[in-house]
């Protein structure tokens, strides 16, 4: 992996990141209000399960792709 290839990586997570927000503002809106409201447990294991799914999907890509 190279430089080349962070940046990818960054720029398609920026990109993902902006798709709810852009379709759907309001509900987009709605979502970070109650996500704002877990406390600090609960939002280790929302990073937590986030991080296993995207290894375990990087996983299956490489295995598949």
């Amino acid at each position: 992996m190279n430089w080349e290839d962070l940046i990818r990586a960054l720029a398609l997570v920026l990109v993902i990141e902006g798709l709810l927000p852009f379709a759907i503002p309001g509900r987009w809106r709605r979502v970070l209000l109650r996500i704002s409201s877990l406390d600090d447990r609960e939002m280790r294991t929302v990073g937590l399960m986030s991080m296993i799914i995207g290894l375990a999907l990087l996983q299956l890509a490489h295995l598949f792709l």
